[in-house]
């Protein structure tokens, strides 16, 4: 369908961070789907790694300045722009000086997950839908990539469900393999629960891991995607009997035109 908008949210980009399966993906797949027609936004995060000079990074400032309160604490939404020439496409990055400076991802040298996982994954969904609402931007399908951005099915069907920008939204999660161990802050629930969040919208995360947080993902989006050949055999499962649309691991040459035909599908 022409004149469909896409926006794609994703753990990782390649050139930005190192090529994995994931990062190919983010890259080549939003640059397929506006060749063939469609209209696309694309998000990820302004992790401290990314080298803001050789990647051209720069600060929109129309977008920035926002504050988002996450536990009480404000914490300013800056929001960064960069051109793959080669692509004809750009990309926004979410970026804040207590969450994304540092010089790893989800570790630090030691190997240990940052305490503030948690709030990091909050501000980086609530942070891509503000600034989607800055753009004005209505999307029809959202794709979002990775454990990183499983909020904002969340987010999209119980915050934003009136917002007349996501009204008419239809949400597509894909899993991939690169799950984190350890489980996010006991007190992660309570962190969620913002604007028409409940308790009880959010109870699966009692135990807050990895393969909880990727369930609640799946019930709240319309359409799932197995992202890597292999993925955790639970969410896999859970996939497999959610009764909603959902296409198993496609090969790298299939992929961008099996995809497309899913948003066709779903919307």
């Amino acid at each position: 369908m022409e004149n469909t908008k896409v926006l794609f949210i994703s753990q990782e980009i390649t050139p930005y961070l190192p090529e994995t399966e994931m990062s190919l993906i983010g890259r080549n797949l939003p640059q397929g789907i506006q060749e063939s027609g469609k209209e696309i936004r694309t998000f990820m995060p302004k992790f401290g790694c990314i080298n803001e000079r050789r990647n051209q990074l720069h600060e929109v400032i129309r977008l920035s300045g926002m504050n988002l309160i996450i536990d009480d604490t404000d914490h300013p939404l800056i929001i960064k722009v960069a051109s793959i020439q080669a692509a004809r496409m750009q990309v926004y990055f979410i970026d804040n000086e207590d969450y994304f400076q540092r010089k790893f991802t989800f570790k630090d040298e030691n190997g240990n997950d940052f305490e503030d996982n948690d709030e990091r994954l909050i501000f980086f969904a609530r942070g891509v839908l503000e600034t989607v609402r800055k753009l004005r931007w209505a999307p029809d399908i959202i794709h979002c990539h990775g454990w990183f951005t499983s909020l904002v099915p969340l987010y999209i069907k119980k915050a934003y469900n009136e917002d007349p920008i996501f009204a008419n939204s239809k949400i597509i999660f894909s899993v991939y393999k690169n799950e984190f161990k350890n489980p996010l802050n006991k007190d992660f629930r309570d962190k969620l629960l913002f604007e028409n969040i409940t308790k009880s919208d959010v109870k699966i995360l009692k135990e807050p891991s990895f393969v909880n947080l990727s369930k609640l993902a799946i019930d709240m989006s319309d359409a799932t995607i197995i992202g890597s050949k292999k993925i955790n055999s639970d969410v896999h499962e859970y996939i497999k009997s959610s009764n909603k649309p959902f296409l198993e691991y496609q090969n790298k040459e299939e992929y961008i035109e099996a995809y497309s035909q899913l948003y066709d599908k779903i919307l």
